[in-house]
């Protein structure tokens, strides 16, 4: 029987240095914003010009922890916790390579993935960094905003599949294009699980559709942050749409409710794939497929140099994405000529179903509303190992 998830618990406390050189707890949300939560900034300007894209990282921009105690674990959620609240073996990963694709050169990751890893006693890992034509040189020019979004993206991988190889792919600019090459060039490389947690208009991202079609590739997509309506890629009916939770921690157990800023919806352009049997009451691409934690009020711990001040607690569905990607890795190698896509809905009965919350108010219920079975924001539920995630 799915077990299902209830809202509950208290989100753990982790150490962070506050004054005279002490760690003490702090709770992550010690700093409420006027409506209640967390304080929090996009990590990219949120782009309206036509064919670009946005990236989804959000940042708590209460909790300072620059001046951490010695060997003081850093706020947020680290690879133990994530491993134990979907089920994961900390060896996960090995021989297989997950690239994500960015906008824009993060000229400190290789140093920044190593400190991460680090601080948390995982493996050394293997990583490099390509342009969109497969290149390791010249890079694209930097870009501060879009180097957090990475940070979160292969720390994340580091996190969930400690033994990958991640293969970062810069783009030379955020645009519907450039990504979508850099998607191409991921697969052309022999990535078999690409994240991408960046999207924007249906309308704009639709014709891109083309660069998701690979067969035994699984490619994941963010679903969003801005709460109920539908986004591209996660729209794309070859894509693995991936929503968002808040996770909670109290007495080692965890409970997930499903995050007020996860996208969802039904796409307007996307055919509706044949694996989305599910009673979804849409007649094209549901979004999402599946979730992970992505609330920034129960967020992850990332370690950023460039232009940042190190670690920081990151949420938005640019923290799911590679975490479903890194799940997908941790199962095995997808058939030959699978859509990766329909796995987890031929094994619903092997993901957590998340029952309760809502990310916004919508014509039909499940779209917007969490439930038993899918809903549009946790789609069929979070991991719960990764029998869900293979053939």
């Amino acid at each position: 029987m799915r077990k299902k998830l209830i809202a509950g618990g208290v989100f753990a406390v982790a150490l962070a240095l506050t004054t005279g050189g002490t760690a003490t707890a702090q709770q992550f949300s010690a700093a409420p914003s006027a409506t209640g939560g967390p304080t929090v900034k996009n990590a990219c300007a949120q782009v309206r010009a036509a064919g670009h894209m946005s990236c989804f990282a959000q940042v708590r921009t209460d909790i300072k922890q620059a001046r951490r105690a010695p060997g003081a674990a850093p706020s947020g959620y680290g690879p133990a916790e994530l491993q134990a609240a979907y089920q994961l073996k900390a060896d996960g990963g090995a021989g297989q390579t997950i690239a994500v694709t960015e906008s824009g050169d993060y000229p400190s990751l290789k140093a920044d993935l190593a400190a991460y890893r680090k601080q948390f006693g995982l493996p050394a890992g293997d990583v490099q960094i390509v342009n969109q034509d497969g290149q390791e040189s010249p890079l694209p020019a930097a870009d501060p905003d879009w180097a957090v979004e990475t940070a979160l993206d292969v720390d994340m991988i580091a996190a969930t599949a400690p033994n990958a190889k991640i293969l970062v792919v810069e783009a030379n600019q955020a645009t519907t294009d450039d990504l979508g090459k850099a998607v191409d060039t991921a697969v052309k490389l022999g990535a078999k699980f690409v994240s991408n947690s960046w999207g924007g208009d249906e309308s704009e991202g639709s014709a891109g559709d083309a660069h998701f079609k690979h067969p035994g590739v699984a490619i994941t997509a963010s679903s969003g942050d801005s709460g109920y309506g539908a986004s591209w890629p996660a729209s794309s009916p070859y894509a693995v749409g991936v929503g968002g939770t808040t996770l909670k921690s109290s007495g080692g157990s965890y409970t997930e409710t499903a995050w007020k800023g996860a996208g969802s919806g039904c796409s307007s352009y996307a055919a509706k794939p044949g694996y989305q049997t599910d009673a979804t009451g849409c007649d094209k691409k549901a979004i999402a497929d599946v979730s992970a934690v992505a609330d920034p009020a129960t967020g992850v711990a990332v370690y950023d140099t460039f232009q940042q001040s190190g670690w920081q607690v990151v949420g938005g569905t640019s923290a799911s994405s590679p975490i479903i990607a890194s799940v997908y890795a941790d199962a095995g190698t997808p058939g030959a000529q699978d859509w990766p896509a329909q796995y987890p809905w031929s094994h619903t009965d092997q993901l957590t179903d998340v029952t309760s919350g809502s990310n916004g108010s919508c014509d039909t219920k499940q779209w917007c509303n969490a439930g038993a079975g899918w809903d549009g924001p946790t789609g069929l539920g979070t991991p719960k190992g990764t029998a869900a995630f293979t053939k």
